[in-house]
């Protein structure tokens, strides 16, 4: 089946043409198949289509799903069992049709009502954040140390179909068994989402302390110390804590207490998940660690006093 589709290419329907989906449909198209229509709601979807599917019809859902030999469900993960049971009463999903959802979270058993009627189903999931435009095409396949990775969950008979699938969207696969989807996607989502969060703090910060040019300043740092963590793990640890250098730790929290009171808790609670672990690996002398312990403490009953106060 896989050899036929790879001669002939694959009649491709999208539901959900966010960011994700749009994305993925072009470069499946650019690889020979065929987009014969996407379904999206918003205005922000049908330019998604209009911009990266030009000549794509768009269509309901259940007209997609009709239309198609692989269904490729791109909707955010709380309405993805939803639009499968759906597709599946309707009757627009058929035997043999492969139906393919791209949420990290879930995996095969939220395409359960699509498998009943005869479907072929699989989870796919870039781990890659996506902006819906053109960047993406080439974020997919190259400058990531030979493509984004896909976290796949598929039963036996599928394997081999949706590893042509990613060999297609220029990714390399990853399988991720069933009962670990969730915890797959809460370290991507740990290690991404968070990570701009923590980006965003810290220009702000800098912003604060008169920086002209926060990301200019944080970006050859944090992309040696990004670089070095990978490659490193904790061994790539630097700083104050690390140090056992107390006095700064202290200076930071009134610094930051003073001028980012909304910072304050993610730098105290980041302070003492790194603590942790460089205690643990031996770096920093119990004693220190201690007296860092009681810095971060009496920075929190500070600020839940000032808190407290203010209401």
């Amino acid at each position: 089946m896989t050899h036929h589709f790879r001669e002939t290419g694959l009649r491709v329907g999208v539901v959900g043409a966010g960011r994700v989906g749009a994305v993925l449909a072009a470069v499946l198209r650019a690889a020979g198949h065929h987009v014969v229509a996407a379904a999206g709601e918003s205005d922000a979807s049908r330019a998604r289509i209009a911009d990266l599917l030009p000549g794509v019809a768009t269509r309901k859902p259940s007209a997609v799903a009709r239309a198609c030999d692989l269904l490729l469900l791109t909707v955010p993960d709380d309405m993805l069992g939803n639009v499968v049971t759906t597709l599946s009463d309707a009757g627009a999903i058929r035997p043999g049709q492969y139906v393919v959802h791209t949420s990290g979270r879930h995996g095969l058993e939220v395409l359960a009502p699509a498998a009943a009627v005869g479907a072929r189903v699989a989870a796919m999931h870039p781990a890659m954040t996506f902006t819906g435009t053109a960047l993406d095409l080439d974020r997919l396949s190259g400058g990531f140390g030979g493509g984004c990775v896909f976290g796949l969950t598929a039963g036996p008979d599928e394997r081999a179909f949706v590893e042509f699938l990613v060999a297609d969207l220029g990714g390399r696969p990853t399988w991720v068994p069933e009962e670990m989807r969730t915890l797959y996607h809460a370290g991507l989502a740990h290690g991404a989402n968070h990570l701009v969060t923590l980006v965003t703090q810290a220009m702000e910060l800098l912003a604060a302390a008169g920086s002209a040019d926060p990301a200019g300043t944080l970006r050859p740092l944090l992309t040696a110390a990004l670089d070095n963590a990978l490659e490193h793990g904790d061994a790539a640890l630097t700083g104050p804590i690390v140090r056992g250098d107390v006095n700064t730790v202290r200076a930071h929290l009134a610094d930051v207490g003073a001028n980012a009171p909304l910072t304050l808790p993610s730098y105290v609670a980041l302070a003492r998940a790194t603590l942790d672990r460089a205690v643990t690996d031996g770096r920093v002398l119990p004693i220190r660690a201690a007296a860092i312990t009681r810095a971060l403490d009496e920075a929190e009953r500070a600020a839940a006093a000032h808190t407290s106060s203010h209401r």
